[in-house]
């Protein structure tokens, strides 16, 4: 199981992107949730949640001041519950596959004991050859002690692509 970090910007939902569709490429089961954001020109105006197996794509999550659902205490973003549910479910289903990816498990998760809580019990499971789970850099030393044999990769940092790709026994060239 590999933890992949990164400040925001960073690029960790595009590089579990890029391996999740090299994987796909080389034969092996996809599954999880990946979480692209969503642009307007430059400005980040929300974000999706792709269920990896189907592509279903719906809207997690709006700007605060988009209005709709209740935003949690000093969080930038309002989060659409019924969505939550969906993204649970979908995680839920994950397991067993090849590679497993869930982008992210967050402060909702690792703190509340809400969320996406199938997808802890999905990276819990082993039920998978590989693993990718997104973790902000705040969370790393909760998610550090639930996974006390994950490997750390920042996504940013240089090699990170070619470090899971070998992690995921993908070829040389992927992603």
């Amino acid at each position: 199981m590999t933890i992949v970090t990164g400040a925001s910007g960073d690029g960790k939902t595009a590089l579990c992107r890029a391996l999740a569709d090299a994987a796909r490429g080389a034969g092996r089961q996809v599954a999880g949730l990946l979480c692209p954001a969503v642009f307007e020109g430059s400005r980040k105006t929300g974000i999706e949640a792709v269920d990896l197996r189907s592509g279903e794509t719906r809207r997690l999550a709006g700007p605060r001041e988009s209005g709709g659902g209740a935003p949690a205490a000093g969080r930038r973003w309002v989060l659409d519950e019924a969505v939550l549910a969906w993204g649970d479910g979908v995680l839920g289903r994950a397991v067993p596959c090849d590679v497993l990816i869930v982008d992210e498990l967050g402060p909702l998760e690792l703190e509340e004991g809400r969320g996406w809580t199938a997808g802890l019990a999905a990276v819990d499971s082993g039920a998978y050859d590989a693993a990718l789970v997104v973790v902000r850099p705040g969370l790393l030393a909760r998610a550090g002690a639930r996974w006390p044999r994950a490997e750390i990769v920042d996504a940013a940092a240089p090699g990170a692509r070619a470090r899971l790709a070998s992690r995921l026994a993908l070829p040389e060239d992927a992603p």
